[in-house]
């Protein structure tokens, strides 16, 4: 099997070791990982994929691009293709890759997974919040993303989940005269740091949060309503 998606990686990695022979060289978790890089998400060399003749490519509608899919189809190489728009969809897809690689019953941490977002800690009040993805230029969580669901559940309420675009580009003094209640400002894709939030957004409570654990779907999960609700509140919730 092939993953090319880190959040597919760890998930296969740690439920079936020894099952993959390649990875992204986003692929960092779980840690150690021993397994053949073939680039990145967005630019995979599918010629050295198609050379590995994997029996199984992992990949997902928003992480990869639809010609490098084409070309291993094309090549005689299954690809899955994942859908996570939402913490159900996750839990439901997650699933289904695992028994596409062989599991014949579900690990233990998707089952605590599921548990943990089933009664996600309670909220003191909701929040109305702008979650930014990328600086230069300014981009933020849209409609329908996974990132998106998983806050809704803890009580924060994305500012910009009616915009048509997923991931909309918007100019920063657009943002700040959004008034949000509050930032979440996660590590990843793009690496903000805490001073972020004072410097783009002054006056405007931030929370910093691990972007893995409000980006990534599969064993983080168990743990992420739990660290994004201290982190939340620790913003001054």
């Amino acid at each position: 099997m092939v993953s090319l998606v880190p959040s597919l990686t760890e998930a296969v990695a740690v439920s079936l070791p020894g099952v993959l022979v390649a990875a992204t060289d986003w692929c960092t978790h779980p840690a150690g990982l021993d397994v053949t890089r073939i680039g990145g998400t967005k630019n995979p060399d599918v010629d050295a994929l198609v050379r590995l003749a994997p029996d199984l490519v992992l990949a997902n509608e928003e992480e990869n691009r639809e010609p490098d899919l084409t070309a291993l189809r094309q090549a005689g190489i299954e690809v899955l293709v994942t859908e996570v728009r939402d913490v159900p969809g996750a839990l439901s897809e997650l699933d289904r890759v695992l028994r596409a690689c062989g599991a014949r019953t579900r690990p233990r941490w998707l089952d605590e997974a599921e548990a943990a977002w089933e009664a996600p800690p309670a909220p003191a009040h909701r929040q109305r919040a702008i979650v930014p993805v990328w600086r230069r230029p300014w981009m933020v969580l849209g409609r329908d993303t996974f990132a998106g669901d998983v806050l809704a559940r803890l009580g924060v309420d994305n500012a910009y989940a009616g915009h048509q675009d997923r991931y909309p580009r918007v100019p920063l003094p657009e943002l700040t005269a959004a008034a949000p209640d509050l930032v979440v400002l996660p590590d990843e894709p793009y690496r903000f740091t805490p001073d972020d939030g004072p410097e783009a957004f002054p006056g405007i409570p931030c929370a910093l949060v691990d972007g893995r654990m409000l980006t990534w779907y599969g064993p983080s999960m168990a743990r992420a309503p739990e660290l994004l609700s201290e982190a939340l509140r620790a913003a001054g919730r």
